[in-house]
């Protein structure tokens, strides 16, 4: 009996049953089998000592992109051998692959502190070193709990108890140390390499039950080659300096309390950024949005028509009045259920069913800057950037089916031009497609993704190469396709901000209808689209990319006018208000204390200008300019100083307009 293969370029090889990936490999090249680590049989990865199946075979190497897994997951079993030769008796219990590296969970008298993490580290490479193979065994359920229970392993006996009838009991030995694992691994533990660091030490409960025994949980990170790992170090350390919760104190932009979980208090300069994205955002609008208000608090049953109620409630906020709390035998109380909005499109429907609507009115785009809440863990909250309460710039286009197409392209056009505003330049848009559970048949399905991989394929050649694209299978919205807009910021990081999503659930759900020219009903295409999605979330990006130091024209404070002695302090009023005349947010510091010393706690707050006057600025009616980050100072006219400042302080969207209205204007004339 003998096994086809397929192999990446298209040849076609038979083999006896029983050969391994191992014997794949060495078949091809001796250099080839050196290399492997792994095999994939139609896209699943295997261990190379598994026999292969019929099917298309690749030779996993540690260049792949699917190496970097398995890396961190063997690094994950060797931190737990050294665990074990350090510290004798202590169990190890589940040890996973997470983003950028992974973690394992042991039980230990004495918890483990950051002080250990050399020493397992050390541990880590000797046994590396040793080169030991992974080698795997299938044992029964009854041998596996034997055995893990002569060593003393409850917390595998429980998992080994977990595990549904009927599995194979996977145990993977490195040497002559083993634990139960699914797998795959590598062929040896020489293979991980030492590109790695561990980087924590947590608690964490058994199985994450706050009633069960706390666990010490120890996070690593491992990457194929040093350089990556350096590269992954260096981001962490930017990320820390950059922290816009660290930043959002030393700026005095917002804080966060007890009393209102995941709800940020805005302080007047955080507020005034706020203010200055809605403004932008709604300029960016002018002339093509309709900006409405839906409520903040709908009858529960609203909820329930539009489908939320039974896909989302988990996340939503349900309230009662205090009056119906309090008095529950009162037959004249409202006890109705509300809830606060999770969502701004249920509203956006209602708006649109407001009257009858004809197929000449269509596209209409409603946008709202709504305020929605939506509950989150209280351990995943975190700044700005995990929330319960937050802002979303969002709207919903109704159109026909025939305008979709040019639709998704204008607000692709609409995003893509407010990313540039900010300086993110690099883009990735990514198509989701429909998931396994979804609504609207395959025919509705097989139009929306078709129209919208067109309008990808658009994206990409209109943006000549620079806009990357790509697909993400299964990841849709259970009502509609979609396209994610991630960004990449200043050192590296990347974040998902912008979505257009085509919705064939609300409109069937609500009943919303428009006229055709045949006088029929129709329903309408409702596209979803956000391009900051939450406002909170995209201030935070901001200030982590800008690092604090915002463009001029977005910053809180723009200038700071500083006197280096009293006898300029009238001048510097006079240069204040002038600045302010023009248009620009400025603060005085007219304290009696060393011009050096101001200088050093403004730039801490991170404002981008500070005008230093003295007594010889007065008398010339100059003014010297320290730009922040910067050492030097730049003498000039106030004139000078006026003209440029406020050219800055204009934001880039305004000057395009009145670039455009001149290019008109000079046509006329």
């Amino acid at each position: 009996m003998s096994v086809s293969l397929t192999f990446p370029d298209g040849s076609v090889r038979s083999y006896a049953a029983g050969t391994t990936g191992k014997d794949v490999a060495e078949s091809i090249s001796k250099s080839l089998a050196k290399k492997a680590i792994a095999v994939a049989i139609d896209g699943v990865v295997r261990d190379l000592s598994d026999a292969i199946e019929p099917g298309r075979i690749e030779i996993v190497t540690r260049t792949d992109p699917r190496a970097l897994e398995l890396i961190r997951h063997d690094a994950a079993h060797v931190m737990a051998e050294a665990v074990q030769e350090l510290w004798p008796g202590t169990q190890v219990t589940i040890g996973p692959v997470i983003e950028n590296g992974f973690y394992y969970d042991f039980a230990k008298n004495e918890p483990f502190t950051i002080d250990d993490l050399p020493k397992i580290e050390k541990k880590m490479k000797e046994i590396i070193a040793r080169n030991q193979p992974f080698t795997k065994e299938i044992w029964s359920r009854d041998k596996a709990k034997e055995v893990f229970a002569s060593k003393g392993e409850g917390y595998k006996v429980e998992l080994v108890d977990a595990i549904p009838e009927g599995q194979d009991l996977k145990i993977y030995y490195q040497g002559d140390w083993f634990d139960l694992c699914r797998g795959p691994h590598m062929a040896s533990t020489g293979q991980i390499g030492t590109a790695f660091k561990l980087m924590k030490v947590a608690g964490a409960y058994w199985r994450g039950d706050s009633n069960n025994p706390m666990l010490t949980r120890i996070y690593g990170t491992a990457w194929a080659e040093q350089e990556d790992l350096d590269r992954y170090l260096h981001i962490l350390e930017e990320a820390e300096k950059r922290d816009h919760r660290k930043l959002g104190r030393e700026m005095d932009l917002f804080h966060f309390q007890e009393e209102g979980p995941g709800v940020v208090f805005w302080h007047s300069k955080g507020w005034r950024m706020f203010q200055a994205l809605t403004a932008y955002m709604r300029r960016r609008l002018a002339g093509t949005y309709e900006e409405v208000n839906a409520p903040q608090v709908l009858d529960a049953s609203l909820w329930e028509t539009s489908g939320h109620w039974g896909w989302y409630q988990e996340n939503m906020f349900a309230v009662k009045s205090a009056y119906a709390f309090t008095h529950p035998k009162d037959e004249e109380a409202d006890n109705r259920v509300f809830a606060l909005k999770p969502m701004n499109c249920p509203g956006h429907v209602q708006i649109f069913k407001h009257g009858l609507k004809s197929y000449r009115e269509l596209p209409i785009r409603l946008a709202e800057f709504g305020l929605v809440h939506r509950y989150e863990a209280s351990g995943a909250l975190h700044g700005l950037m995990r929330v319960r309460g937050f802002t979303q710039d969002d709207a919903h286009v109704f159109c026909t089916d025939e305008q979709m197409a040019a639709e998704c392209l204008r607000i692709n056009r609409l995003i893509l031009s407010v990313y540039e505003d900010f300086g993110f330049h690099e883009v990735v848009v990514k198509l989701s497609t429909r998931p396994e559970k979804r609504v609207g048949s395959d025919a509705l399905w097989d139009r929306a993704e078709s129209v919208m991989m067109e309008v990808l394929k658009t994206i990409e050649e209109q943006s000549e190469g620079r806009i990357k694209t790509g697909i993400l299978p299964g990841e849709g919205a259970f009502y509609g396709p979609k396209f994610e807009y991630t960004l990449r910021d200043a050192i590296g990081r990347e974040w998902q901000c912008g979505t257009t999503q085509v919705d064939f659930n609300l409109p069937e759900r609500f009943g919303a209808f428009y006229i055709d020219h045949n006088s029929e009903k129709q329903q309408p295409v409702m596209i979803h689209r956000a391009i900051c999605g939450s406002m909170e979330r995209f201030l935070g990006i901001l200030i982590e990319n800008f690092a604090g130091h915002m463009p001029l024209w977005f910053a809180p404070v723009q200038v700071v006018v500083a006197t280096i002695t009293s006898e300029a302090d009238d001048y510097g009023r006079e240069v204040a208000e002038l600045l302010r005349d023009a248009g620009l947010h400025v603060e005085t510091d007219f304290r009696n204390e060393k011009i050096n010393y101001k200088v050093r706690e403004h730039s801490v707050g991170k404002v981008p200008a500070i005008i230093v006057c003295g007594k010889r600025e007065a008398e010339e009616r100059t003014v010297n300019i320290r730009r922040l980050g910067s050492q030097n100072q730049t003498s000039m006219t106030l004139a000078e100083a006026l003209s440029t400042l406020a050219d800055e302080a204009t934001p880039p969207d305004v000057k395009r307009k009145a670039a455009e209205k001149a290019a008109r204007a000079a046509k006329v004339a």
